[in-house]
C-alpha cells in the first residue's frame, strides 16, 4: 500500500441531540468524516446540515432517503469514502457510545496493520443493560464456531476500522445485512477471505438518554438466521478454515 488515507464514518439516524457532541470530539481528530443520514426526521436532517456548514468542508454528508438499517448506512459510506479516494474507514455510533479519545489508537493500530481489520474489544461499566451483555456472549460462541477460531473477540461492536479495498471487494460481491446483522456478517465474511483481526480495548458506555434502535424481537430473529447462513457457509468453508488454524 503506497500510502495511508483514513476517514471516519459516522451512520445517523433521528440521532440529532447527540451528533454536534460526537462531531466535536472528532473533528479535533483532523479526520475527514463522512455523515450518513439514514432518513432521518427533517428534524435531524437540520441539524445535520447545521453541523456541516458550521465544519467548512471538513464533512460530507449523504442522505439515504428511506431508512437502510445501519448496515445499508455504514455501506453507502464505505463506498462514499472509496469513492473519495480514501484507503481507510474508521466506523463509529452518534451517539456517544464510543470512546473517541481511542481514535487516535485505533488508526496507529491500522497505520501498523494497514491490511488487517482493527476491531473495537469493550471494556463495559455499570451503564450496559444486562440482557444485551448477556446476548453477546451467545454470539461470541457463534461466531468462534463459524471462524474455527478466537481471534474475533467481539463482533458486535461498531468502532472499528476497514481496509476499503477489501471491504468494497467483499461487498461488490456478497450480499450481507444491512441491519443490526451487519456488524457481524462483514467481519465473519472478511475474516473468511483471509482478512486478519487485530482487537484493541477500548471502553463503552450506555448514555442514560441514549437511543437504541436495536429492536429485541426482529433483529434477535434476524441475527439468528443470520448465524445459521454462516454456519453451513462455514460448513464448506472447513477445510480451508483448518488448513489456515493449523499453517499458522
Amino acid at each position: 500500500m503506497t500510502s495511508y488515507h483514513p476517514c471516519i464514518i459516522i451512520p445517523v439516524y433521528n440521532h440529532h441531540r447527540f451528533i454536534d457532541t460526537t462531531l466535536q470530539k472528532t473533528s479535533s481528530k483532523n479526520l475527514a468524516v463522512i455523515l450518513v443520514n439514514d432518513g432521518s426526521t427533517q428534524e435531524c436532517v437540520a441539524v445535520l446540515q447545521d453541523v456541516v456548514d458550521r465544519y467548512q468542508g471538513q464533512i460530507t454528508l449523504i442522505h439515504l432517503n428511506q431508512n437502510q438499517g445501519k448496515g445499508g448506512a455504514v455501506i453507502a459510506g464505505f463506498k462514499e469514502a472509496f469513492r473519495q479516494g480514501f484507503t481507510h474507514a474508521l466506523q463509529i455510533d452518534a451517539d456517544g457510545q464510543h470512546n473517541t479519545d481511542d481514535i487516535e489508537k485505533f488508526i496507529s493500530q491500522s497505520q501498523s496493520y494497514p491490511n488487517d481489520i482493527i476491531c473495537g474489544q469493550p471494556m463495559y461499566d455499570a451503564s450496559v443493560p444486562k440482557g444485551r451483555l448477556y446476548g453477546r456472549y451467545i454470539t461470541h460462541f457463534w461466531v468462534w464456531v463459524e471462524t474455527l477460531s478466537f481471534d474475533i473477540k467481539d463482533s458486535m461492536c461498531g468502532f472499528r476500522v476497514y481496509p476499503l479495498d477489501k471491504t468494497i471487494t467483499l461487498l461488490e460481491t456478497t450480499d450481507i445485512g444491512k441491519r443490526m446483522d451487519f456488524d457481524i456478517e462483514i467481519l465473519v465474511r472478511l475474516y473468511w477471505k483471509g482478512v486478519k483481526i487485530q482487537n484493541v480495548e477500548t471502553k463503552v458506555i450506555y448514555p442514560e438518554d441514549g437511543i437504541s434502535h436495536f429492536k429485541m424481537f426482529k433483529d434477535n430473529v434476524r441475527i439468528s438466521k443470520m448465524h445459521t447462513r454462516l454456519f453451513f457457509g462455514m460448513i464448506w468453508r472447513l477445510p480451508i478454515l483448518l488448513r489456515r488454524k493449523f499453517v499458522s
